[in-house]
């Protein structure tokens, strides 16, 4: 059985939100098959955006952003769901990884600073919700912002392999029941 950490990175508090939805079904059907999980949502974690290099590189770390960082270390795998905002994760989301994979935590120090990452061992998924159909996005715009996220940081930080789900037209009924349905496979397997 894996240990499993969702996070739900859609920015909205709104427990009606697709991408709630995505998360709560993914993290029970895990459950239902016996992993352990745990969640951190985005929208209530009360992590603040950095300021500066300076505060990433020696700046206090905040008890919400040690809170998520334990929990990521507890993790095997770590599934990140959020909604495709301007072609890319939403800022708050982007600012939750520039606190939380820190020098120290998910990269080397020092001489440590080229180790490839310090979270090695843990695998990801990476699911996106979007407007236009996932294909479109995959085939014109080559999925760049779950592209960027894989290479750019969580590669970074060592965590691979990273496998990705698109989940396009949200708005269409049935869309969304085959979004749902599978996230809860996804969650039964732990991928």
């Amino acid at each position: 059985m894996k240990k499993i950490v969702v996070i739900d990175g859609h920015p909205d508090p709104d427990p009606a939100r697709f991408g709630h939805v995505l998360a709560a079904a993914y993290a029970t059907s895990a459950k239902d098959a016996g992993h352990e999980v745990r969640t951190i949502e985005i929208a209530s974690a009360g992590i603040e955006v950095l300021r500066s290099g300076k505060d990433w590189e020696k700046g206090e770390v905040p008890a919400a952003v040690k809170d998520a960082q334990a929990t990521i270390a507890w993790a095997d795998h770590v599934v990140i769901l959020f909604p495709l905002w301007l072609g890319a994760m939403p800022g708050l989301l982007k600012g939750f990884f520039e606190q939380v994979f820190r020098p120290g935590f998910a990269i080397g120090t020092g001489k440590r600073a080229l180790s490839g990452g310090l979270l090695k061992g843990k695998s990801a998924r990476v699911a996106v919700t979007m407007g236009m159909p996932g294909f479109f996005y995959r085939l014109f715009f080559f999925s760049h912002s779950v592209s960027s996220l894989r290479r750019n940081i969580l590669y970074f930080v060592g965590i691979k392999p990273v496998r990705q789900t698109l989940i396009g037209t949200v708005e269409n009924p049935a869309s969304r029941a085959r979004g749902l349905e599978t996230m809860r496979r996804l969650g039964r397997e732990a991928k």
